[in-house]
């Protein structure tokens, strides 16, 4: 029974990682929609979307078939459970990923809007932290889940010089109005992208430790 269940719990790994790599692909797309606006990425991000809902669907499935019929111990327990919470945000930050692409395809002016901002940094830092949180969980890595903790305060400086920056914009140009509060919005998407990154380190954090503290 025991030997079932270690198959169970690396299967259920298996497809977190899985689920990880569908999410940090939309995000590495809807950067690319925003440097460079395309009806066929776009389309892609929609299949993506799709695709990682799917994943959440088939995740909880397999969470509840383990609970309901293994009686797993404490630790066992808590690593289910936490794949529970962690899929919810993984597919938000597939939510954010689409919200990105479908907003970024409204901005023309991308030489005097997002060339002038830190955008793509935020962009960049946001996607790392995803990849960091989904590499602590496969490692067990609670050093590394704190890395994800430290890194969101990047995030949230990058966000306050884009507030900043989209206000000098429209201040300059305010033709560029729209599309400055456009890219405010993609802007406010990517630091929400850090915050479930670092909800997925807090439960890696508890899956290891029972607490969510880092």
């Amino acid at each position: 029974m025991r030997e079932y269940f270690d198959i169970e719990l690396a299967n259920l790994n298996n497809q977190l990682i899985g689920m990880g790599t569908l999410v940090e692909s939309a995000i590495k797309n809807a950067v690319e929609i925003i440097a460079n606006n395309s009806s066929e990425l776009l389309e892609k991000a929609r299949e993506q979307e799709e695709l990682i809902n799917t994943s959440e669907r088939k995740i909880q499935n397999h969470c509840i078939r383990l609970l309901l019929h293994q009686a797993p111990v404490a630790n066992d327990l808590r690593e289910v459970s936490s794949a529970l919470k962690m899929i919810t945000d993984l597919e938000r930050i597939g939510d954010q990923a689409i919200d990105i692409a479908e907003v970024s395809q409204y901005i023309k002016s991308r030489n005097n809007v997002i060339n002038v901002t830190h955008i793509d940094e935020m962009a960049s830092q946001a996607s790392k932290m995803v990849t960091l949180a989904i590499d602590a969980f496969v490692k067990k890595d609670f050093d590394l889940a704190k890395t994800v903790s430290k890194s969101d305060d990047v995030i949230d400086e990058l966000f306050d010089k884009v507030k900043k920056e989209t206000v000098e914009i429209i201040q300059r140009d305010k033709a560029l109005g729209e599309e400055a509060i456009d890219l405010m919005m993609i802007a406010k998407y990517l630091e929400r992208i850090g915050d479930h990154a670092v909800n997925i380190a807090e439960w890696v954090a508890f899956s290891i430790t029972g607490s969510r503290e880092l």
